[in-house]
């Protein structure tokens, strides 16, 4: 292999496995260089625009939410694959659930498979959490408000992954009943959401 590509190789172990073509060119990295890689299978192209060292494909989950996180920056990692990534639930998310603001377009991700779900105000913009995966930030919505969201988006998770996740939470270690009731206030479910934590707090 020549040494254009060996650095080009090594640049984009140093963003995570992970790189836009943008990046790529920002980096150094010539079109020839990036598309030869392709060619020679070292590189996968997982979505238009964005490759990733095919030694990487042993981590599925993290790989499709950094891609994700690239993909759509302003978007946020939500609902399902929030409960899933914070341990909260036996569900096993087939797509990636993305949290995006009302006033946004909605996203056009070929892969891997995204769920788009319309967040207004301070219910979008609340709970962000940033995260460190595979070199990348990756937003994501912290546990608590995670809970409260899949309450308030019940029709669409379903009730019983609400309260699973519920559950799950409260049995952790500095698990906060107030910072759910202050995510049901401002996500206006403090009335559905309050029963349960009544019947599940001692």
């Amino acid at each position: 292999m020549d040494t254009a590509k060996e650095k080009a190789i090594d640049t984009i172990r140093k963003q995570g496995g992970i790189i836009r073509t943008s990046e790529a060119f920002r980096h150094g990295i010539h079109r020839r260089t990036l598309y030869g890689l392709r060619d020679d299978g070292v590189l996968a192209s997982v979505s238009r625009g964005l490759y990733q060292l095919a030694e990487m494909e042993s981590f599925p989950t993290e790989i499709d939410l950094v891609n994700v996180a690239k993909l759509v920056p302003h978007g946020v990692i939500c609902l399902i694959s929030a409960l899933s990534f914070h341990e909260l639930t036996t569900q096993i998310p087939h797509e990636i659930w993305l949290a995006v603001e009302r006033k946004s377009r909605k996203p056009k991700v070929i892969y891997p498979p995204v769920r788009s779900i319309f967040f207004t105000g301070s219910c979008f913009h609340e709970g962000i959490e940033v995260h460190r995966i595979m070199e990348q930030d990756v937003r994501i919505y912290n546990a608590p408000k995670t809970v409260i969201d899949c309450f308030r988006w019940r029709n669409s998770v379903g009730l019983d992954v609400a309260l699973e996740g519920t559950r799950s939470y409260l049995k952790r270690r500095g698990a906060s009943p107030s910072k759910l009731m202050e995510y049901a206030k401002l996500c206006k479910v403090e009335k559905l959401v309050t029963p349960y934590l009544e019947a599940m707090v001692p």
